[in-house]
């Protein structure tokens, strides 16, 4: 997952387009229909419609990479195996793109999530609010990797997020974290055999089917 930077959805933002290979400067006011750095809403991110992964974080956007071919697979995946050992009996699965609302102003898409059937009540069309399992395919940019592995951690375990995966494809191992009072702790470190949940109790993954594509 990347760093932070505005869509550039038409050439708007800069205030300017091209036109047969020449800088046009365009009438007053398109430079300002999109809010500065530091000034989106959750009202602007929601009205928000582009092609790509777009999270929000203290009022500036975090415009994500497309995701590999490798990424893809295992999201698929994992969301494939979640979602058949959950629903409809334990809850609701979906994975990215969609927006989860951590707190005011927060919004993350990880790639896959999940939510008990008695927590409906916070799942909406555009968002969720939080989540109760939440899982992240971690990328090879080290900036990336902090996020997930650092940042992302930290404000899961803020929002209450009760269980979190990391899975890396760098190292193929599967990380389960389950939130202890405020903080994760770590409840498995899987490079092989399977890897399981401690929130739903008999679901599990084989570690090589998981990583079997790469």
């Amino acid at each position: 997952m990347k760093t932070k930077s505005r869509p550039r959805a038409t050439g708007r933002q800069s205030g300017r387009h091209r036109a047969n290979g020449r800088v046009v400067q365009p009438g007053p006011g398109i430079g300002d229909l999109f809010p500065g750095r530091g000034q989106w809403s959750e009202a602007d991110y929601l009205s928000l419609t582009t092609n790509h992964l777009v999270e929000l974080s203290e009022g500036s956007l975090e415009v994500l990479p497309m995701p590999t071919a490798i990424h893809q697979w295992i999201t698929i995946y994992l969301y494939n195996c979640l979602e058949a050992f959950a629903y409809p009996e334990w809850g609701l699965v979906l994975m990215a793109p969609f927006r989860i609302r951590l707190w005011p102003a927060k919004f993350r898409e990880p790639d896959v999530v999940f939510m008990f059937n008695e927590h409906r009540e916070r799942t909406h069309n555009e968002y969720w609010e939080g989540a109760d399992l939440a899982m992240e395919v971690v990328s090879d940019d080290p900036q990336d990797r902090d996020r997930d592995l650092i940042v992302k951690r930290a404000e899961y375990a803020r929002a209450g997020i009760r269980e979190y995966w990391i899975v890396d494809p760098k190292l193929n191992q599967i990380t389960v974290l389950a939130l202890r009072g405020k903080k994760y702790q770590v409840v498995g470190e899987h490079k092989s055999g399977k890897a399981s949940s401690r929130l739903l109790r008999g679901f599990s993954v084989e570690t090589a089917s998981v990583f079997a594509r790469m």
